[in-house]
Parts: structure tokens; C-alpha cells; sequence
């Protein structure tokens, strides 16, 4: 593995053929002469970012959306070709890439991989081809099965699957119907998330016949059991891996780096990135993106919200987002970090949960560091945790 400053990339590709109901990430379709215009600019972006972070060691690459897997895939195959060309590759680098099962035919898969894509994520949410329809989803669950299928035919031995409870009309027979699918699969990740209706989107004006809070509960717990009996442990709040809780093979680098604020650069259309605590966003509107690299050899017109992370808020970060890995937060790095204990600035917080049984403390065999992280009970209610510990 090569040595230096780690970096994760994340490449925003916001085209999709068309746009699912309760998505509220930054996609649409678009004319392909706006999409190729579009990876020309990413391209430039991709090529003055090498040179500014030539000191960085690229640990992961993500290419995410919309829907990576729209496009043509040369698009998306010389866009890696960039990256590999622009930046210093670690070794073993991580190089994902979402995909939609009614545009990851195998040619394009085939492609991916020859290209140097060594992890594959499809987007299945539901194997019940009603629900899939409500989502607004434009692929079923056949096509679903013919992709996975292609992947490890095209070379894919890293594959992520995504599945969605509490789904409008979804039952918690219909949706464990759909993990037991997935798990006969044996892919090698399981992301499991909660569908949240997000303001914006069309779901939020729709009178939705969703499951109730106590269904919804059920369904968590049943995943967390169910994935557990079949040979994948929790790493994270939403994410499975399959091996013991000691072997970290599966379990996604690029997701973790953002938990445990490593350094992540985003490119592309609206791409979040935060470097040596100073975060930053691309703009959101494709034209002006496009317009302004075209002007300028400079990221000055394409960065906004800018902001120098104070002291504070990077230790409230540090807890509440590495409270999300079932690991916890590692107590000896925050006092080398911020110079402080935890307990000198969280004391009350750790104190009242640790009593209430949701958080719990404990020594790393290997390492030696205390850690601090949530009970099963604490997992439950971890976003009120969580919020707890920000600095008012």
C-alpha cells in the first residue's frame, strides 16, 4: 500500500432516465449533448484537482447519482481513465460504481470492470414488483436478478445490494421476502435503510398508505436478526458485511471515510468535499457548472458554501458521526485530535446515556483505545443520541 495523506473521491453523475418519487438527490434527465458537455467539464475538474492534491493518496473512488450506470458507459470508463491518470492510486484502492438494473446490461458491466471498477452497487430497494412501481422504480424484479447475475458473470466479486422497508403498501412478510431473496444471493454487502419521505420530492404531496411505526420498528429489528443469522455483521447503522465483526474485507472504505472524517473530495454537479476540516459544495445548476470551468482554470466559480470548520464543530462531528459505526468512537484519538478529553467536553451527555444503558464503553484488545459507542438499545434511538452531543 502506498504511504501519505488519504484521500476519497466522489463522482456526482446526475443523469437518470427518470427520476423515482421519493428521490431527493440531485438527478434529472438530460439531452445528450448537455451530457456530453457535462463529462468534458468533469474532466476538467478531475484534471486541475490532481495537480492541487498531487499529495494525496486516493484510497477510494465513488461514482454515484442520479445513476452512474445511465450514461454510456465509454462516459463513464474514460472518466475513471482520468482519475487513474490525474492522481495517485493506492494500491489496493476501492473504485465503486451504483448501478440501476434496467441500464447495467452486461456489455456495460463487462466494461466497468475492465476498466478497473473492482465493487459494483445495485440499487434492487424491492424484489416485489409492486412496490417497485409505487418507488416509481423502472426496473423490476426480473431485470434485478438478470444483473446480478451479469455482474459475476462480467468479473464482480465485491457487490453491494440496496433494500428499502417501510414501503408504501410494504408488509413486513413482503419486505423480508425481499432480504431472504437478496441473502440467497450471498452478495458480499447489504445496505438496508429505512425510506425517509423527504420535502421536495413528489411522495411528500402524496397521501401514502405507509407501514406504521411499530411495523417499521419490526422491520429493523428483523433485518438486524436476519442478516446476523446468515453470515453478515453490522458495521454500520444501515450497512452488512458479510464475515465476522473482525473482518473488515467487505465493508465499504469510501462509506467509512465519511464517518470517520477522512479527507473526501467531491466532483461534479453539487459534489460535497471537506479537506483538512475546510468543507465546501460544487454548485447545483448544470449550465453554470459548465459555463464557469469553461472560464475559468480556477474553482473559485464553482465552490459555495464554504466553511473552516471550528474546533467545535469538529468535535461534535467527530462524535455524532462516528457514533453511526457500530464500533463506536475511539476516545485516546479524539484527546490526541482536540487536545481535550471527551469527558471534559461531553460529560454530561456520555454520562446520562451510559446510565440509560444506550451508550457503552470499552477497551480495544488490539489497540489498546477506549472506545465509546451505542448499545443495541442505543442504535434504535441513535439520531436522539447523536444530536445530544452538538455544541449549542
Amino acid at each position: 500500500m502506498n504511504m501519505g495523506k488519504e484521500l476519497s473521491l466522489y463522482i456526482h453523475i446526475p443523469f437518470c432516465e427518470r427520476k423515482c418519487l421519493y428521490c431527493d438527490f440531485l438527478s434529472f434527465n438530460a439531452e445528450k449533448e448537455l451530457m456530453g458537455s457535462y463529462f468534458k467539464t468533469l474532466s476538467k475538474e478531475i484534471q486541475l484537482s490532481g495537480k492541487v492534491y498531487k499529495d494525496y493518496i486516493v484510497r477510494s473512488v465513488f461514482f454515484g447519482g442520479g445513476t452512474p450506470s445511465f450514461p454510456d458507459h465509454g462516459k463513464i470508463c474514460d472518466t475513471l481513465d482520468q482519475i487513474k491518470e490525474s492522481f495517485t492510486m493506492d494500491d489496493d484502492c476501492e473504485i465503486s460504481i451504483e448501478a440501476n438494473p434496467a441500464s447495467a446490461i452486461y456489455d456495460k458491466l463487462q466494461a466497468y470492470r475492465n476498466a478497473g471498477f473492482n465493487r459494483l452497487s445495485i440499487g434492487a430497494q424491492s424484489l416485489n414488483d409492486e412496490e417497485l412501481k409505487r418507488l416509481g422504480r423502472i426496473h423490476d424484479s426480473r431485470q434485478f436478478f438478470e444483473t446480478y447475475e451479469n455482474a459475476r458473470k462480467a468479473g464482480f466479486d465485491n457487490i453491494n445490494i440496496d433494500v428499502m422497508s417501510a414501503l408504501p403498501g410494504q408488509s413486513l412478510e413482503s419486505y423480508m421476502d425481499t432480504v431472504r431473496k437478496v441473502i440467497e444471493l450471498r452478495p458480499e454487502h447489504i445496505s438496508a435503510y429505512s425510506l425517509i419521505i423527504e420535502e421536495g420530492t413528489p411522495f411528500y404531496d402524496m397521501d401514502l398508505e405507509l407501514p406504521d411505526e411499530e411495523e417499521d420498528r419490526l422491520m429493523y429489528h428483523e433485518t438486524k436478526k436476519y442478516l446476523a443469522q446468515n453470515g453478515y455483521h453490522r458495521y454500520e447503522i444501515s450497512n452488512y458485511a458479510l464475515g465476522g465483526q473482525s473482518d473488515d474485507t467487505y465493508e465499504c472504505f469510501h462509506n467509512k471515510a465519511y464517518w470517520i472524517r477522512s479527507n473526501y473530495l467531491g466532483l461534479g454537479l453539487g459534489a460535497a468535499s471537506m479537506i483538512e476540516d475546510v468543507r465546501w459544495s460544487n454548485i447545483k445548476d448544470i449550465k453554470d457548472y459548465i459555463a464557469f470551468m469553461a472560464d475559468d482554470s480556477s474553482f473559485d466559480k464553482i465552490r459555495e458554501n464554504v466553511e473552516n470548520l471550528s474546533i467545535e464543530g469538529r468535535m461534535e462531528e467527530f462524535m455524532f458521526l462516528g457514533l453511526r459505526l457500530v464500533r463506536g468512537v475511539d476516545l485516546n484519538e479524539f484527546e490526541t485530535l482536540f487536545k481535550r478529553t471527551a469527558e471534559e467536553v461531553y460529560a454530561e451527555v456520555i454520562y446520562k446515556y451510559v446510565e440509560m444503558g444506550l451508550l457503552h464503553r470499552y477497551v480495544e484488545k488490539k489497540s489498546g483505545h477506549e472506545y465509546l459507542c451505542l448499545t443495541e438499545k442505543g442504535l434504535d434511538v441513535s439520531n436522539t443520541v447523536m444530536a445530544d452531543f452538538l455544541i449549542e
